[in-house]
């Protein structure tokens, strides 16, 4: 029979887990939405799901986690298992919908059921808590779940003015989304003036600080390789995949995202297992310039490297070299390079 305290350290954990996967879906979801009210509250939910998460911890610690091993093995598992599926949903897969309108509706939508699993789970644990006489947990979840209802009812005040923006743009053929206003692009130039002070300052450390300025939240490879393990051939970028040649398949490989390289390598690894092909993904398989730059057209990342500081745009054109080698992007890092 699991006691009392084992069991609200195991909601305790279960819930843990899902704001640790939350913090990730959430800096996607930034990175890819234009500045405006919708933007505003994620960044302010990012805030407070990282506290969520912080203050879980320290409930956890106080009932015991950590002291023991079995508890302590659970949490591992149980955030693995959260950090799986929220990269299964991560919103960088841009393949869905038409247009950037389209694809924020999609993240906000899938916000909603997130925020609805939240609110049902820090129910049950304040449920449990009370019965078994855990005031503070009762309360811990209590105070949580109030942010999860206020996030749930602020995304869906913001549905409408999202499905306004996709009927716009794609019945209307009047689109408003700006790659060059999102989150991603706000941190490229953030860390483009970073740069510029770190330079001013001078030294190694300073060039440190600007090197962890640049890194912005990025999961499209672990995406790829979560769903490419239960992935079909019909799932794959490359049509008729069954029925191709190794070398068939080499060849169509550099024009592949990183989420669908590391599709085709899970699924090779489970069907074929063809050292050719997976020899060539593994030279492929790299981290993107900025996250969700795969998807991007080569209008988009233009845009984007309009605003770059050297560093994003050698990366650029470096990774454009070894992937779809496109012109209008190697023209336009070339000359961003040149002028610096």
């Amino acid at each position: 029979m699991t006691q009392p305290n084992q069991k609200v350290l195991q909601y305790l954990n279960e819930a843990h887990a899902s704001e640790v996967g939350l913090v990730r879906v959430l800096q996607s979801q930034i990175a890819m939405t234009p500045r405006g009210s919708y933007r505003t509250g994620l960044e302010k939910h990012l805030r407070e799901t990282r506290d969520h998460a912080e203050r879980l911890e320290v409930r956890m610690r106080e009932l015991g986690q950590g002291g023991n091993a079995l508890q302590a093995g659970l949490g591992v598992a149980e955030a693995v298992i959260a950090q799986a599926l929220a990269l299964g949903k991560t919103p960088f897969d841009l393949l869905r919908g038409s247009g950037g309108e389209e694809k924020v509706l999609k993240n906000a939508k899938d916000a909603c059921a997130t925020e609805a699993l939240e609110i049902a789970t820090y129910t049950a644990i304040e449920r449990l808590a009370r019965a078994v006489g855990d005031d503070e947990t009762a309360q811990l979840a209590a105070s949580i779940r109030t942010d999860e209802e206020k996030m749930l009812a602020r995304i869906m005040q913001e549905i409408p003015k999202l499905t306004e923006a996709v009927m716009r743009a794609d019945v209307k053929g009047e689109g408003t989304y700006d790659i060059s206003t999102t989150g991603a692009a706000d941190a490229t130039r953030a860390a483009g003036r970073a740069t510029k002070t770190a330079a001013a300052k001078g030294g190694a450390k300073a060039k440190r600080t600007t090197r962890q300025a640049r890194k912005v939240p990025g999961v499209a490879r672990a995406e790829g390789t979560v769903k490419g393990a239960a992935a079909s051939a019909q799932d794959l970028a490359i049509p008729r995949y069954d029925d191709l040649t190794a070398d068939e398949v080499t060849t169509k490989l550099p024009e592949l995202s990183q989420i669908d390289l590391a599709k085709v390598e899970a699924y090779e690894r489970k069907r074929e297992n063809r050292s050719t092909v997976l020899g060539r993904i593994s030279t492929l398989r790299a981290s993107e310039p900025w996250p969700g730059y795969d998807e991007l057209s080569v209008s988009d990342i233009r845009k984007a490297l309009a605003d770059a500081d050297d560093s994003r745009a050698e990366a650029a054109r470096r990774y454009e070299r070894t992937h779809k080698n496109r012109a209008g992007v190697l023209q336009t890092a070339e000359r961003e390079l040149s002028t610096a």
